[in-house]
């Protein structure tokens, strides 16, 4: 990363490790992913057309996606990324064309996946509800697996308030065992739990390409963006 910037007398001599955790802390993460972009872009730019060269470029591509499959998107998730505002779908979320790059190391993989579920992760919760809308959709058995828990516990809370179960906790607790195994039977029966798992695997599938391949944008700017509206 030093190569990127040129030395003058001026200035001082700083690690790039220690510079790498400046530009975090300072929220500076694209500049980051766009010096590792034009590295590997020179790099490439500059080696040989060889059978070598080539295989070793798709031994390379390969690494990074499997790569992709290591990395815990959720780990730097907290509370406090979904109590954030949405941001936009079309100019945030989707971009435009030259928005997207293959990630040029498994380095730069990491930091996009990591930055962009904490920026997106309102949009990433949204798809993943329009996708188990649609399974349910095309589920119909699971969309009346669950309406009838939802209705089960309804008519649970509508008996404790009308015959005071509170006053009777031996009975109470009874009740709701049974109902705990009545909505477990529903929800096998009826694979609700088959609607859940296809649409968590799906927006999974959609997060971790999206995280991966979306270039980091400055923050900044994103915030001035938000700001106008």
């Amino acid at each position: 990363m030093g190569r990127v910037f040129t030395s003058n007398p001026l200035s001082l001599s700083v690690p790039d490790p220690a510079f790498e955790s400046w530009l975090r802390d300072s929220g500076y993460l694209e500049v980051l992913d766009n010096s590792s972009s034009s590295s590997s872009a020179a790099a490439n730019t500059t080696a040989s057309t060889t059978s070598t060269t080539v295989t070793r470029g798709i031994l390379h591509y390969l690494w990074t996606l499997v790569y992709l499959f290591t990395v815990n998107p959720f780990s730097k998730l907290t509370t406090d990324d979904f109590s954030a505002a949405t941001p936009s779908w079309t100019r945030e979320f989707l971009g435009f064309l030259d928005s997207y790059a293959f990630p040029s190391s498994p380095e730069t993989l990491r930091l996009r996946v990591l930055e962009n579920v904490k920026r997106y992760a309102r949009n990433y919760a949204s798809l993943f509800i329009l996708f188990f809308a649609c399974s349910l959709y095309q589920m119909p058995l699971a969309l009346v697996g669950l309406l009838s828990c939802l209705a089960l516990w309804d008519f649970f809370k509508f008996s404790n308030e009308r015959w005071k179960l509170d006053q009777y906790p031996v009975i109470r607790q009874i009740l709701i065992r049974i109902a705990q195994c009545a909505t477990v039977v529903i929800l096998i029966c009826l694979n609700v739990q088959m609607a859940l798992f296809s649409a968590f695997a799906v927006s999974y599938a959609v997060m971790l390409l999206h995280a991966a391949f979306r270039k980091l944008t400055p923050a900044k700017q994103i915030s001035r963006g938000r700001s106008s509206r």
